[in-house]
């Protein structure tokens, strides 16, 4: 709904209950003959007018609009006819109650009702003492308040859930777009980082031995052992660098990396300092990583010697990451001058924008040169801002004073119409009821069958709640208030699920396909179909229609017993299954938006993965006719023993980066056929998800072997994507591992995988593979994949 809808309604409420008012009062005393007095007139439309004016701005004012509705309709009571502006009065207030549980926070809500009720009760006292009648108004009211906060509540909680929806669609749909750009850009900085500092390293010493040749000659065997482990560690990065896994094993920490990282460039006989404080990990201990060993790279190139002092430290606010160098020494030579491609100031700057940082670099003062970066720290996530005490403390004073107000000119007490007698009032008694429903409501979604048990059995009181208080009200009016609080019950109710597992109703083939059944080893979570309701709804009637017959019967009346029974139930049957239905349309319908949610996330997601995997794919093909050739052509003559072509090679490789760094953005791949994603992107699959908000971990055992059949490949990932794309808002985890020749996907935090049309999906991949699917508590789905796979399968995957 556009705003301009939401202000075309702000106006028309207020006018049709202006419109209601009048019909009502002095609407049906002119039809009857009975003139109003001019002066009950004015002051009917002088109250009309605040609280028409009021509610036009309840959105931008609601505290003051309810305060200034209250005040408005208590004061124009006085002089009017009893009840002239009841409607006005109710209503009005209850609009601008509303108002203020949608538009503000809890506690605001709490204190507003709270206060509004108790200054009703003081200033009823003020005015009429205190006497002994039912109280039934109160508890009218009270219901009334607790109503409309809840509903307000409820709207309020479904506005942000559809805000927060659209905010994930918005950010896929950008993320769409970005992360095939994103991956292209890691992998431009990764072959930059891991060749530019390896390569650069082994020009560095094989340079240093050849100028040293003759006055040490065992450098050169140094130099030659360093380039075959160098060459090694290149091979194996640019493949992590092909196939990052998103997590898989022991990985050292953050402080540990760095060190290590700064003990080798001690190796190179460069003059390190460090100071490095512990770092989580994630994004600011990679971006810290990055910017170090880039601007230890370049001290190495270009200042050889030169006394370095790294800094890291991890603060509160704040991670300071400061690598700060001297003047070379007199007569240094830069042996990797001129090796660097130029791009390493653009990803440093991309690097700690990326984990919403920045970083400077420039000579300092003594004629070295420094690289400064600001990166978060450990109160970088983001919480809804609370309102400050003094804040609080004002709204309490204010509401203390609204309270305490209609005691200030003078407490009544009417002794004549104060009863003598000790009996207790039976408003006391439906108080006590009302309150009991409340909470049996509250605890509806945690403990649905005690909290349905609850609201009938307090709905068999009201009947003695009646007798006990002599009430003489009318006689179906408190027996129809329970029925309401059960109807709520009702319109709220959930598809309750369980997780019992059920016994397999078939086994798996010998040729792997799974027989009728087989794979889908799942708990009985579905849904309930409808008849599933029917029994409560029949014991909710029958509950309803004994103690309403019994109040009526209580009371006494001239009907026969069957026609009192036969409308009580009819009644209470009419009621309970509207309210059912109206539940039931409200779940579909919430249903049905999420399910068309969850299949654009879906649809993004896997579009996303794919663009990005086949850029992967393509900057992987250049990578190994290229970098990798070069490389192992390196290992090869320093093997040999060949340091002069050695460090020839060393210098083509980087040549060779330089030039696909160069070239990466070229070729267009959009008429060819993109391959499937594998396993090896789901780091591409995790971070698209974290893109729209969702908090996603995804762990590889060691035992996960590099290289698995193509169908189970290709059938696990997809497995993994239909089971983490399914949508909600938990934490998700999803692990893997295989044991005894089975591949294992366990996935944690899932509640939306257990549907069925979820289910259907994932059961159809595994049940052509022969594996099995489960589900069981806590959002939690397990396959299982034999990674023995039968040919034909094979073929039908490939």
């Amino acid at each position: 709904m556009k705003r301009t809808d939401i202000d075309t309604d702000d106006r028309l409420f207020p006018v049709l209950l202006i419109c209601a008012q009048a019909v009502v009062w002095p609407g049906v005393p002119l039809v009857r003959g009975a003139v109003p007095p001019a002066s009950a007139l004015l002051v009917a439309a002088l109250v009309a007018g605040v609280v028409t004016a009021a509610l036009a701005l309840r959105r931008t004012r609601p505290v003051a609009t309810l305060v200034v509705v209250a005040a408005a309709c208590a004061l124009g009571a006085g002089p009017l006819p009893a009840g002239a502006m009841a409607l006005l009065g109710t209503a009005g207030v209850a609009l601008a109650l509303f108002t203020v549980a949608t538009e503000r926070d809890a506690f605001t809500v709490v204190l507003c009702v709270v206060a509004l009720a108790a200054w009703q009760l003081l200033q009823g006292i003020s005015l009429h003492g205190l006497s002994d009648r039912n109280g039934l108004d109160l508890v009218l009211t009270a219901l009334l308040y607790a109503a409309v906060c809840g509903a307000g509540l409820r709207v309020r909680r479904t506005r942000r859930a559809r805000r927060a929806a659209e905010q994930r669609l918005k950010r896929a749909e950008s993320e769409r777009h970005r992360l095939p750009a994103v991956e292209r850009r890691r992998m431009e900085r990764e072959l930059h980082d891991i060749s530019a500092h390896h390569l650069t390293a082994v020009v560095v010493t094989a340079g240093a031995a050849l100028g040293l040749r003759d006055r040490r000659p065992e450098l050169a065997e140094e130099a030659l052992e360093f380039a075959v482990e160098t060459g090694r560690e290149v091979t194996r990065a640019l493949g992590a660098v092909r196939a990052p896994a998103p997590s898989r094993g022991d990985e050292p920490s953050p402080e540990e990396r760095l060190l290590d990282l700064v003990a080798g460039f001690r190796r190179l006989d460069q003059q390190v300092d460090c100071e490095i404080t512990p770092l989580p990990d994630g994004a600011v201990a990679e971006a810290a990583y990055g910017i170090v060993r880039e601007a230890l790279t370049n001290v190495a190139r270009y200042a050889p010697g030169a006394h370095t002092r790294v800094l890291c430290r991890y603060g509160e606010s704040r991670t300071d990451v400061v690598v700060t160098s001297t003047p070379p020494s007199a007569g240094a030579v830069a042996h990797g001058a001129g090796l660097g491609g130029g791009r390493g100031q653009g990803f440093l700057r991309s690097r700690a924008r990326e984990a919403g940082g920045t970083v400077h670099s420039g000579p300092t003062a003594e004629g070295g040169w420094e690289v400064r970066a600001v990166l978060p720290g450990r109160t970088v996530t983001t919480v809804e801002p609370s309102a400050p005490r003094t804040y609080r403390l004002a709204q309490v004073v204010a509401a203390a004073g609204l309270i305490l107000q209609p005691l200030l000119p003078v407490l009544v007490i009417r002794a004549e119409e104060t009863s003598s007698a000790t009996r207790v009032s039976a408003g006391v008694f439906f108080a006590l009821l009302a309150a009991g429903q409340a909470v049996a409501l509250l605890w509806l979604r945690r403990a649905p069958r005690t909290a349905y048990g609850m609201l009938l059995g307090l709905a068999l009181l009201w009947p003695v709640a009646m007798a006990v208080g002599n009430y003489s009200g009318p006689v179906l009016l408190p027996p129809a208030l329970s029925l309401l609080a059960t109807c709520a019950a009702l319109a709220m109710m959930e598809p309750t699920r369980t997780a019992t597992p059920r016994k397999r109703r078939g086994v798996a083939s010998k040729r792997g396909s799974a027989a009728p059944g087989a794979p889908d080893e799942r708990g009985s979570d579905q849904p309930p179909p409808a008849r599933g309701h029917i029994p409560t709804i029949v014991l909710m009637v029958l509950v309803h229609a004994v103690a309403a017959t019994t109040a009526v019967l209580d009371r006494g009346t001239a009907a026969p017993i069957w026609t009192v029974i036969a409308g009580t139930t009819v009644g209470a049957t009419l009621t309970g299954t509207a309210a059912h239905l109206a539940g039931r349309l409200r779940t579909r319908r919430r249903q049905s938006d999420r399910r068309a949610h969850d299949e654009r996330l879906a649809a993004w997601t896997e579009e996303a993965v794919r663009d990005a995997w086949n850029e992967r794919r393509r900057i992987a093909a250049g990578l190994e006719t290229t970098i990798l050739a070069r490389t192992t052509d390196m290992v090869t003559e320093a093997e040999a023993g060949r340091l002069d072509a050695t460090a020839t090679r060393a210098r083509e490789a980087l040549a060779a980066m330089r030039t696909l760094l160069d070239t990466v953005r070229e070729g267009d791949t959009g008429a060819e056929l993109r391959p499937q994603p594998t396993l090896q992107a789901l780091d591409l699959l995790a971070h698209q998800l974290r893109a729209t908000g969702r908090d996603i971990e995804i762990r590889l055992t060691d035992r996960v072997p590099e290289r698995l059949p193509t169908a189970v490949d290709l059938a696990a990932y997809r497995a993994a994507e239909t089971v983490l794309a399914a949508g909600g808002e938990e934490p998700a985890m999803l692990e893997l591992d295989v044991d005894n020749d089975t591949l294992t996907l366990t996935a944690t935090g899932v509640p939306r995988a257990a549907d069925s049309a979820v289910r259907e999906r994932l059961t159809t991949r595994v049940a052509a593979l022969g594996g099995t699917l489960t589900t069981g508590p806590q959002g939690t789905v397990r396959l299982r994949l034999p990674l023995a796979v039968a040919p034909d399968n094979e073929e039908r995957h490939q």
